[in-house]
């Protein structure tokens, strides 16, 4: 059975989140760290993970990807925050 994730990521000030979708988190966020593809998270050096979820099916985890895409920047903090309680602190 493979596994797929949906993550976030911020940068070192904690000012930009994003969101993706992955069967591999170490190697993608290995590769957002490398900064490997141009992309937003290059351009931003969006490279920290700081939240993730676990699914079986790819279907259900686009689905979550979209949801939290969909939702507000405090909805996606607390959710960090409910998962990271050090996050707070360093969020400040």
């Amino acid at each position: 059975m493979r596994t797929y994730y949906i993550y976030l990521l911020t940068n070192a000030n904690h000012t930009v989140l994003y969101i993706g979708v992955t069967n591999d988190l170490a190697r993608r966020v290995a590769e957002h760290k490398a900064g490997t593809h141009e992309s937003f998270t290059k351009k931003y050096n969006v490279h920290k993970l700081v939240y993730f979820e676990t699914y079986s099916d790819i279907d259900a985890a686009i689905a979550r990807e979209k949801q939290l895409k969909a939702g507000s920047r405090a909805k996606k903090l607390a959710l960090i925050n409910a998962g990271n309680p050090a996050w707070e602190e360093l969020a400040g």
